[in-house]
């Protein structure tokens, strides 16, 4: 149904790991592809999306990489979305309603907007420190 895109899974990822690490941290690409499994040329493209909107700041030279260009409390799921993919939108009416040949009697117009509406609130009021305070895995494993 619905699913998030496989480049905004590498953006959000990357985020949270160089939160890990901890602020003014460099971090290569390498180093974040090899230990989160992903691969290096697709995690380059999210992380040049994540440092044009500010969320990231490259590093050059021989020690460079990427570091957190804000504190995790500042940076949401919402920034990092639209840094990757862009403003939100869930049917094609979102984008333009002259594309939908339904739109003048589309009984699910509403419900679709609201929906989007709020999985943008929760996106929007989750920080990347709630996302590891709240969702950090279990260190003794499954219950």
């Amino acid at each position: 149904m619905l699913q998030v895109s496989r480049k905004f899974e590498y953006g959000l990822h990357a985020v949270t790991y160089l939160a890990t690490r901890g602020v003014g941290r460099v971090v290569t690409v390498k180093e974040m592809a090899d230990t989160i499994g992903f691969s290096q040329e697709f995690l380059s493209k999210a992380m040049q999306s994540l440092k044009r909107a500010g969320i990231v700041i490259s590093v050059q030279g021989v020690k460079g990489g990427y570091t957190l260009g804000k504190p995790p409390e500042e940076i949401t799921i919402a920034d990092i979305g639209v840094a990757i993919e862009g403003k939100p939108h869930m049917t094609r009416c979102e984008l333009k309603l002259d594309r939908c040949e339904i739109a003048g009697y589309c009984s699910y117009r509403g419900y679709m907007h609201t929906l989007q509406e709020r999985i943008q609130g929760l996106m929007g009021s989750t920080t990347v420190a709630d996302l590891l305070r709240e969702y950090e895995p279990s260190s003794s494993g499954p219950e």
